[in-house]
């Protein structure tokens, strides 16, 4: 099935202390999961400083929201990435609030500030309850047309068009369905960053905004990984790996192998 619209994709940061973009606003079209809340996801909260058990960590990076990946090129390089990962089966970490993460595929949002272009599946585990959302930016649209189970096999992708426009698509292989949409924008993408990322995401009520509680999700690993480029397809080798910490205590672990990232909730 396709779909196919228009929307902005990503506003620039929202203050210096975000110093890498992300994801626009996910909020105002939204499916609320708190009463009176909505969802978006946030810039990169890097962490210049890490707490003294990781300091000494071979990763490159540490944020606040962000596990996972990323190439970066000097030069628009990237015209599309994918990753296939399993539907995980999300577990509360023992509070009784809902707890949440995301999974997604994108280019650019990490070196360049004006755009992103990015599709994925949030989990959500509520006591036993358990829920599950494709999404797709400009205001964190939901994906109609496609459900998930825990144990799916699903394959994200992003594409470029051009600079201001392109096409997600995420394909249930599980359950034989694919949506897709197009999305334009003013602002321009830099094609110089291709990403896999497990995310913390953001509930905000009114202006007040906050990391939503980070869901134990197991393992995500996203397989098939690759970026296509105007010379040919590579793979994550060489990425940066960005480790999530919060309160002083690393969340996520993160490894790459050939077209293998891999993040494991610590």
């Amino acid at each position: 099935m396709m779909f196919t619209t228009a929307f902005l994709v990503q506003a620039l940061l929202a203050s210096a202390a975000f110093a890498i973009p992300t994801s626009k606003e996910r909020a105002a079209s939204r499916r609320a999961r708190r009463s009176g809340a909505t969802r978006q996801s946030k810039p990169v909260d890097r962490i210049t400083s890490p707490s003294s058990e990781v300091s000494n960590a071979s990763y490159v990076e540490f944020s606040s929201n962000w596990a996972g990946a990323v190439l970066v090129a000097n030069t628009a390089t990237y015209k599309s990435v994918t990753g296939t990962f399993t539907v995980p089966t999300p577990k509360s970490t023992g509070g009784s609030s809902e707890e949440c993460a995301t999974a997604w595929v994108g280019i650019d949002g990490d070196t360049c500030e004006t755009a992103i272009l990015q599709t994925g599946v949030d989990f959500c585990v509520t006591g036993s309850s358990v829920s599950y959302d494709g999404w797709y930016p400009a205001d964190s649209f939901d994906f109609s047309g496609i459900s998930f189970s825990a144990g799916d096999s699903v394959t994200v992708t992003a594409t470029v068009i051009s600079t201001t426009e392109g096409t997600l698509t995420i394909v249930n292989n599980s359950k034989g369905t694919t949506v897709s949409k197009t999305v334009s924008s003013s602002a321009k993408l830099c094609e110089t960053n291709a990403e896999w990322i497990v995310e913390d995401f953001e509930e905000c009520e009114g202006n007040s905004c906050s990391l939503v509680p980070f869901a134990n999700f197991g393992t995500i690993e996203f397989t098939g990984a690759s970026a296509t480029t105007s010379s040919g397809t590579v793979t994550p080798a060489g990425s940066t790996l960005i480790e999530i910490e919060q309160s002083n205590k690393v969340l996520t672990t993160v490894s790459q192998s050939g077209s293998t990232v891999t993040v494991v909730y610590a």
